[in-house]
């Protein structure tokens, strides 16, 4: 089964077959967040909620595979570096306070390698890998992107020295981009990836495979900035992030129609998750995905009262349309597998 999905996968990014629709197993949060704090510091307790999570996958009517992380959230960069960061009873954590200009540029002769943080990935992947479930693609923890990591690093005096101290910013910047590259470095070796390829679930356990990237960004603080920032700030860093990977996955939320335009055009960029996509006409859109080749991979709205058949037509129509390429998070899906079959295959006889 698996080797099938990662085929039909292949097949899709390389132009062939029908866009690929990631039909949810259940109804719940994004986030699994209870006992959190036992499970951030367990990684066995870590490992066993995301497998429940992921084995709800493996025989459902969906395109996705089963895919589990370390669930350790935006923090995870900051940790490995030795930032403080807060973790609450069923929340994500939280980062801790900014740090100065000194203790930023001393991230660069640190051991990450043997950080805390670290080693509670590298122990996730260990049992996982032990396991012998490999029906299941262990994925990269949150990584964000550089200018979002940045700003986690630093705090919200990123915003005023862009204007006032730009060469300061160039640094941080640089050094968070080494340091990015050393992190993913260590987790596609722990994870047993090649560089060009990954498994992502971009927190689902309904995943996609990449033959044809390596890592994924998180850019969501770069949707507060003014557009000649972001071609400054953003993205020549995020080509740096990229680089040995051969391509990305993006994600950010929020509203910043330049930034997505910006991204379709960066030919390293494979696929587009939007956090808000409701900010967003889905027509334009589509239309700037078929113009690049670039995939939406992202939740799409659906119109009040949708059903699920109507709102797959629609969305082909305009994916037709457009000449885009989709894998569709759905925003409305029926409750039985019976259905979620049917809808499987009226989205490929669409899309094909």
């Amino acid at each position: 089964m698996l080797e099938e999905k990662i085929e039909r996968h292949r097949s899709f990014w390389a132009g062939k077959g029908p866009s690929l629709l990631l039909i949810p197993a259940f109804t719940g949060s994004q986030y699994d967040t209870d006992n959190y704090p036992e499970r951030f510091e367990n990684p066995q307790l870590m490992w066993e909620a995301e497998m429940r999570r992921a084995r709800s996958i493996l025989d459902w009517p969906t395109d996705g595979i089963p895919t589990v992380r370390p669930n350790l959230g935006v923090i995870f960069i900051p940790g490995v570096v030795g930032q403080n960061y807060e973790v609450k009873q069923d929340q994500m954590p939280w980062p801790g306070d900014p740090l100065s200009r000194e203790e930023i540029r001393r991230f660069l002769s640190q051991d990450i390698e043997n950080s805390r943080m670290m080693g509670l990935a590298r122990g996730f992947y260990e049992i996982h890998r032990a396991s012998g479930e490999k029906e299941v693609l262990a994925y990269q923890p949150d990584t964000q992107g550089i200018f979002s990591l940045a700003h986690l690093f630093y705090g919200d005096k990123i915003f005023t020295d862009l204007a006032e101290d730009p060469d300061w910013i160039r640094e941080l910047l640089d050094i968070t981009a080494t340091i990015h590259s050393k992190v993913v470095r260590l987790l596609k070796s722990y994870i047993g990836e090649p560089d060009g390829e990954m498994a992502h679930g971009h927190s689902s356990p309904n995943g996609v495979y990449f033959p044809n990237a390596g890592v994924r960004i998180s850019e969501d603080t770069a949707t507060m900035i003014s557009p000649r920032m972001v071609r400054e700030f953003v993205l020549p860093y995020t080509e740096r992030a990229v680089a040995p990977w051969s391509g990305c996955f993006v994600h950010y939320c929020g509203h910043h129609e330049f930034i997505f335009e910006q991204f379709c055009k960066m030919p390293q960029v494979r696929g587009i998750d939007l956090g808000n996509p409701e900010m967003y006409d889905t027509t334009w859109l589509l239309q700037k995905c078929g113009e690049s080749q670039t995939v939406l991979f992202s939740p799409v709205p659906a119109k009040e009262n949708e059903a699920w058949p109507e709102y797959l037509r629609r969305l082909a129509a305009v994916r037709k349309e457009t000449g885009a390429r989709m894998i569709l998070r759905p925003a409305v899906y029926p409750e039985t597998r019976e259905e979620c079959a049917r809808m499987l295959d009226l989205w490929h006889e669409l899309t094909s």
